[in-house]
């Protein structure tokens, strides 16, 4: 049998075999499909074995594994019965694969009420890993596997991406050993061994004159006056940007003078309320005027149904004059925390209560959002004032 002849073979009336020898033949099928067959004998019984379609096996292929399989056989083994064992180890490797625990690590997230950003950002730390090993049994993977997919985001220089997947692919190897199903967590043995990045704050304003200076340029600022309310805002919030470019108009209680940010918007994923200011309220309601017909305060420009960029509030900033490495919309929390707590007027408890920031202790972060949130009142009527004086100064 050669390959002309295999493409000529053509589709009967009834599916016929046409062999090549020592009991590898070609089944061609109504419907014209080239099947490669192999007849043999076991312990005096006639066996089958299918290699699969032509041409995507070749003869050369074929022939191969009609060869692999009479050795086996010249060896008191059943072919038949060593595929079928293969495939079951194939499929135990399957059942308990890198691949499977990351896509329960990540279900596990989703169900925690992850954000999706958050979830993709997961998902793409992983990818590495599924490339490199996620097909391997979790059991098998050592520390030495790891590091290889690690050390080629060390060779781009990518040290902190190296960090965070390194992170990331810890978790699903943790939840392997809670699922009974992993011995140990082979990137705990490499938190030394990757190279640490450098640790880049970001730039805030934290002295009076130049946070004075900055107020004024905001003030005249000759470009769209939602990205001015915006800053403003950020500002007397405290908050992240996402937290605020996010916010919806049904999150704001104009009665109680209460904004309430959701917990899936928050780093922490817990809810998080603002006291409005009388200067808040009045630049909500000149924001009504120009945004309150949509659900979102701040719509991009290109969607009302998608909120304005982080980067839109960071190009605002830098057409004033300010450099990244001199102010960034995420440093306005920074600049709150500086100036309040140098103020010595506040408890620093609220203070942290009041920018979000996450306290560790479960029982005393209870307390702090109950406790302090007439002081966290108190603190926004000062910080609104503190900055009306700088901005009029």
């Amino acid at each position: 049998m050669t390959d002309r002849k295999i493409k000529a073979l053509k589709p009967k009336d009834k599916p016929y075999k046409v062999s090549d020898f020592d009991g590898l033949y070609v089944n061609v099928t109504l419907g014209g499909s080239r099947l490669w067959r192999f007849k043999f004998r076991y312990e005096g019984k006639e066996g089958l074995l299918s290699f699969g379609r032509y041409p995507a096996i070749s003869l050369q292929d074929a022939r191969k594994m009609r060869d692999e399989a009479r050795s086996l056989l010249a060896k008191g083994v059943n072919p038949s019965t060593k595929k079928a064992e293969e495939k079951a180890i194939a499929a135990g490797k399957a059942e308990n694969s890198f691949n499977k625990f990351a896509d329960l690590f990540v279900e596990k997230a989703r169900k925690e009420g992850r954000a999706d950003v958050t979830i993709n950002k997961m998902r793409w730390l992983l990818d590495d890993a599924r490339a490199d090993f996620g097909e391997m049994p979790i059991s098998e993977i050592t520390p030495r596997i790891v590091l290889k997919t690690l050390r080629k985001r060390e060779k781009l220089e990518q040290y902190e991406t190296a960090k965070r997947m390194r992170s990331r692919i810890g978790g699903v190897f943790r939840y392997a050993v809670a699922s009974g199903q992993a011995d140990n967590d082979p990137t705990f043995a490499l938190k030394d061994a990757l190279i640490r990045p450098t640790v880049t704050h970001r730039a805030a304003i934290t002295d009076e004159e130049t946070l004075t200076q900055f107020l004024k340029a905001l003030e005249g600022y000759g470009g769209r006056r939602m990205t001015v309310i915006a800053l403003r805002l950020l500002m007397l919030f405290a908050l992240r940007p996402s937290e605020l470019r996010k916010a919806r108009w049904e999150e704001f209680d104009f009665k109680e003078h209460v904004f309430n940010v959701p917990a899936e918007r928050m780093k922490m994923r817990r809810p998080h309320a603002v006291p409005l200011t009388a200067t808040a309220l009045e630049l909500l309601k000149e924001l009504k005027d120009l945004t309150g017909w949509g659900d979102l305060l701040f719509p991009a420009q290109t969607s009302a149904h998608k909120p304005m960029s982080e980067n839109t509030l960071n190009q605002a900033l830098r057409r004033m004059g300010f450099g990244p490495d001199e102010a960034t919309s995420h440093g306005f929390r920074s600049t709150f925390s500086t100036f309040a707590n140098e103020s010595g007027l506040w408890n620093p408890d609220a203070i942290e209560a009041y920018s979000s920031r996450q306290d560790t202790n479960s029982v005393r972060r209870a307390y702090n959002r109950s406790q302090y949130w007439e002081e966290r009142v108190r603190i926004a009527e000062w910080w609104s004032q503190k900055l009306a004086v700088m901005t009029n100064g």
